[in-house]
């Protein structure tokens, strides 16, 4: 019999398109001989529904059309098992639709990749690929991140941080601390977005305040961090768990500007003279321009796929992941740039040219799931005990009793 595997994908942020695309490109790669596949979308308005419909990319250009062709669903475990069941529910008859065995998350930016999902799964006892709660939500946190990675002592460039609040409460002292510590050019980012929503360049005290109004809007907390210059930017991805990770061959991101934007990423814009590969918008983060592998030595390849590999495990991420560096050419300092936990398009084209196709890089995600869920069987949750039955009656709900 064959496993049931769950693909979620949609939610409310503003990577939902981008979701949309990498599921689909998920869903279609996926094994059926192995496993069969049970699409979840999320809805902006959070609301679950499957269906075969949603197996057709071209069906989501009209959202609520497609919608009307999907069946609403919640779901619920029962007796071991995950159960998708009809919302509203029939009053007579089985309300169960389907099954799920395992779940790979495809839901970018948040409340998908930042560990909120993640920790559904977990209430709900699903096994699911991917970074767990806690590695999720770092990941996704880019102030987080880098305080980790720093304090690992991996090389990230110079950053500050503030609240939204801090700005609202004062401008010019939040100003003139940036133009202390760092020196321009920087780039401004909202701290818990992907796919370069929010983000933008300042070479002035005028552009860093516009920037800053830009990222939270998007954002409560912002970072600004110093640019490199004469940048090669370059991707590596990496696939496993604490115990055994994997790099990718690198890719050299072709961007058209100094960073590479939403619209580079997406939309196959930029048209960068030096890319040799290009893509089509459906195709997501695989149409973007790149040069794959990357332009580097074989000594710069294996310190870049080493230091994804540390960055990797540091922030205690699993499945399959994708680190960015900077580079700066002139010197060839690297720096981690961040990590994306949920990748656009997982990152299967940087595993094609590496060591498995799309397929094998599902089958290994579900299998990574499952591995996990076997060890957490093994861990030690709870333990009986009869602290209630010792409290005695009329007890107000202290924690314990002097000495």
């Amino acid at each position: 019999m064959k496993l049931k595997v769950g693909v979620f994908f949609g939610g409310e942020s503003v990577e939902h398109e981008i979701s949309i695309i990498s599921a689909n490109q998920a869903m279609h790669a996926i094994d059926k001989t192995k496993y069969d596949v049970v699409p979840v979308y999320l809805s902006k308005k959070r609301e679950w529904y499957t269906g075969e419909a949603l197996f057709d990319v071209k069906e989501y250009k009209n959202l609520d059309a497609l919608l009307k062709k999907c069946q609403r669903i919640v779901i619920v475990p029962n007796n071991g098992k995950i159960q998708i069941e009809r919302y509203p529910a029939k009053k007579f008859g089985s309300n169960v639709v389907n099954t799920i065995d395992v779940a790979i998350p495809v839901i970018h930016g948040t409340n998908g990749e930042d560990g909120a999902l993640q920790g559904f799964f977990e209430l709900n006892g699903i096994p699911y690929s991917g970074c767990e709660v806690a590695a999720a939500a770092v990941g996704q946190d880019k102030v987080f991140m880098k305080n980790i990675l720093r304090d690992s002592g991996l090389p990230i460039t110079n950053y500050v941080w503030y609240y939204s609040s801090d700005w609202f409460a004062d401008q010019e002292a939040c100003l003139d601390a940036i133009e202390e510590k760092l020196t321009y050019p920087v780039m401004i980012k909202p701290a818990s977005l992907g796919s370069s929503v929010g983000i933008s360049k300042a070479n002035d005290r005028a552009s860093l305040e516009e920037g800053i109004t830009e990222a939270i809007s998007y954002d409560k907390k912002f970072i600004v961090e110093e640019m490199v210059t004469q940048l090669v930017e370059v991707n590596c991805s990496v696939i496993g768990d604490f115990s055994s990770a994997k790099p990718s061959v690198l890719e050299e991101v072709m961007g058209s500007d100094e960073f590479l934007s939403f619209r580079d990423k997406y939309e196959g814009g930029g048209g960068s003279k030096g890319a040799k590969t290009g893509g089509t918008k459906s195709q997501g983060m695989a149409s973007t321009n790149r040069i794959i592998p990357a332009r580097l030595t074989d000594e710069g390849t294996k310190y870049v796929q080493d230091l994804a590999v540390q960055t990797f495990r540091v922030l205690g991420s699993a499945g399959v992941a994708r680190i960015d560096f900077l580079i700066n050419a002139e010197n060839n300092e690297v720096y981690v740039n961040e990590i994306n936990t949920i990748p656009g398009s997982l990152s299967f084209y940087l595993w094609e040219k590496t060591d498995r196709n799309f397929t094998e890089l599902m089958t290994s995600l579900v299998e990574l799931a499952l591995k996990r869920q076997r060890e957490r069987e093994s861990l030690t949750f709870s333990f009986e005990s009869n602290v209630l039955a010792l409290q005695g009656a009329g007890t107000k709900g202290a924690k314990g009793t002097k000495a």
